[in-house]
């Protein structure tokens, strides 16, 4: 990745879009999908990416992939730099890093333009503190939403949310808040930066939100169709401060990244897939809680026993528990993925379910997985990607929010889109038990509605992305915009 700068040729480029995402593979790889649709419609695209926080070779490999295939896609990075050493919290690192490469970006911006015009900068919404610059040399700006309509509409009213108390949401036990497009949603369960006034991510938070209408326009991984309270709530301006000045959203999705692997994953995906092609057709469960999602073993080993009561085929991913009992989801992350699969789990169980059941460390290709015929039902983290994947394949779910906005698509997924089935989890912890786990496995895979309703949202999904579908028409709306600028 060294040295990628220096083969970066600007000099043959008339017209660019410039994209910027927050840092972290999740981010860089949603940022690519858009720059892949962008670069077949005549512009080229250069992606900033920032060095020193959240850096790992599987984003080296990813770029190299990409730079291989598509050459009108550049890479560019910005130069190493370093969260504030006074913070503590990982929301604050995060925000605190994106806002120190602000000065990175404006000067980027400014080289760029020198041999080129850049026709926008895309941001990702936390990456807001690099708005003025762009907007202050004339360029337009939009932000990517890689969440769905409902967390838009989310993020759009917590300004107004934020003035109507003076208590951090993590503290308002019991209370539900009414937000525009929105099932009433538990203040406790908002999303992980919004919960506490105490900790400076929340005012990040607050800023970015505050900057949302003054963008050019906002750009979302979703369908008009997926999520229609949630749409119409923001198109009317309900959102918004002032309804007057909302901004322009444009609903291109579904996006679905492209597999991510490395070779030993390659060898292990294999192998799943062929036991998949094996099982009788929509018998099999697939579990897997996204890439933060780990648990602690005691969890590990209820839904063991639950799976094992359901008598249903399953593959489960699991990852490396927690270290502790009661430890953050989103904290999991250590490094390596070796543990003893057979001591996190009931003893016997894996021999006991070796002829249903299949159980794979770490990682499993999940849009092929979910493609396949002998897949029935997903048990999910509601990641908003995981929820795309789930309805592009057709695929009933069940929603098991672990943390960020997982709980606000949870209630899209069951109460609005009807395709997926809520577990019930313990208020303190969010613990699920083993009784629950069989409820819901055999719910999801024996309920006929379910099944229907997420067959004809699929087709709703390829009927949105076809030639005069909503989100092709709004893609073309988008880069009309450009053009005409």
């Amino acid at each position: 990745m060294k040295g990628l700068s220096h083969t970066h040729n600007l000099t043959k480029m008339e017209e660019t879009v410039v994209m910027f995402p927050a840092e972290g593979i999740g981010h860089i790889v949603a940022m690519v999908e858009l720059a892949k649709l962008i670069q077949t419609h005549r512009f080229s695209v250069t992606v900033l990416l920032t060095t020193g926080f959240l850096d790992h070779p599987s984003i080296d490999d990813y770029i190299r992939r990409i730079s291989a295939v598509h050459s009108s896609i550049s890479f560019l990075r910005l130069p190493p730099t370093t969260p504030a050493t006074t913070v503590v919290s990982f929301g604050d690192k995060f925000f605190s890093f994106i806002k120190r490469n602000a000065p990175h970006v404006a000067t980027t911006l400014t080289q760029i333009s020198k041999s080129t015009i850049v026709k926008a900068f895309v941001i990702d919404l936390f990456c807001a503190s690099t708005m003025e610059s762009a907007s202050s040399m004339g360029i337009p700006v939009y932000f990517f939403f890689t969440s769905g309509a409902a967390v838009l509409a989310l993020y759009s009213y917590f300004p107004k949310l934020h003035q109507e108390s003076s208590v951090s949401f993590k503290d308002m036990v019991g209370v539900e808040l009414r937000v525009p497009g929105n099932a009433p949603l538990k203040a406790v369960e908002l999303p992980q930066p919004i919960l506490d006034r105490d900790e400076l991510a929340y005012w990040d938070m607050l800023d970015f939100c505050t900057l949302l209408p003054k963008a050019d326009g906002v750009i979302v991984n979703s369908f008009e169709e997926l999520e229609p309270a949630a749409v119409n709530a923001v198109a009317k301006g309900a959102c918004f401060p002032d309804a007057t000045h909302a901004p322009r959203v444009y609903y291109i999705g579904p996006l679905i990244a492209e597999p991510q692997q490395s070779d030993s994953e390659g060898r292990d995906s294999k192998e799943c897939l062929r036991w998949l092609e094996e099982q009788p057709s929509r018998s099999v469960v697939y579990l897997c809680f996204g890439s933060r999602g780990s648990f602690s073993v005691s969890q590990l080993k209820e839904i063991a026993k639950g799976l094992e009561k359901s008598g249903k085929r399953f593959l489960w991913v699991v990852k490396r528990p927690l270290e502790e009992e009661g430890a953050k989801h989103e904290e999991a992350a250590k490094p390596g993925d070796e543990f003893d699969l057979a001591s996190v789990l009931p003893d016997g169980f894996l021999e006991r379910t070796k002829d249903r059941g299949m159980v794979v460390k770490a990682w499993a290709p999940q849009v092929e997985v979910l493609s396949r015929e002998s897949v029935g039902g997903f048990v999910s983290h509601c990641g908003w990607n995981s929820v795309l994947e789930g309805v592009v394949a057709g695929v009933p779910m069940v929603a098991w929010p672990l943390y960020a906005e997982q709980h606000v698509n949870r209630e899209v997924m069951v109460g609005e889109m009807k395709v997926a089935v809520g577990v019930n989890q313990r208020v303190e912890d969010g613990f699920v038990s083993a009784e629950e786990v069989e409820k819901r496995v055999r719910e999801v895979m024996e309920t006929k509605e379910i099944r229907e309703r997420s067959f004809k949202l699929k087709q709703m999904a390829m009927a949105a992305v076809a030639q005069f579908g909503s989100s092709t028409t709004a893609f073309a709306n988008l880069l009309h915009s450009w053009t005409s600028f």
